[in-house]
């Protein structure tokens, strides 16, 4: 419930906010959030014990984990998860704009099944774990800094037929 309601919070910022400091950037502090939200939760999972057959995390650890898994939740749901939709509807000539969409989402969402599937894969591999996998996805997250610098282009306040030049 509560990470439900912090995802639902979160996208109404990032609404709040696109339109006046752009799509690049809401997109770049996303990335970064994400990084070191990943990071920090795969940090905390590095020192987890079993504790009767179930992971546990010692110490402060468990919610230090917790308020980063919630803090990528935060940056994701205020960047990539809402901001992706507006871009994708802004990088497409008009005469392309519905296949373009069409394909570049269903893109999106194999992506998202990809994640989904990989996840417990990787969990089952002993030496990925949960560290493994969450510094995968902090790495992965670390590369999408670079691709925000490198290729997306600023939109905010050009008109959408100037877009895709």
């Amino acid at each position: 419930v509560i990470s439900g309601a912090v995802s639902i919070l979160a996208v109404f910022v990032a609404l709040a906010l696109i339109d006046r400091i752009g799509r690049k950037p809401l997109l770049f502090i996303g990335s970064v959030g994400m990084t070191v939200t990943l990071a920090i939760v795969a940090l905390c999972f590095s020192q987890a014990v079993m504790i009767d057959g179930k992971v546990g995390l010692p110490g402060s650890y468990g919610l230090i984990a917790l308020l980063a898994a919630n803090g990528y939740v935060i940056f994701f749901n205020a960047s990539w998860g809402p901001v992706m939709w507006v871009a994708l509807g802004e990088m497409f000539p008009n005469q392309v704009r519905g296949a373009g969409l069409a394909v570049s989402g269903f893109f999106q969402w194999i992506a998202n099944f990809g994640i989904t599937m990989t996840f417990p894969v990787m969990l089952s591999i002993a030496w990925i774990g949960l560290t493994g996998a969450y510094l995968f996805y902090a790495i992965c997250a670390l590369i999408s800094i670079f691709f925000v610098l490198r290729f997306v282009r600023e939109t905010n306040g050009l008109e959408l037929e100037d877009m895709t030049e």
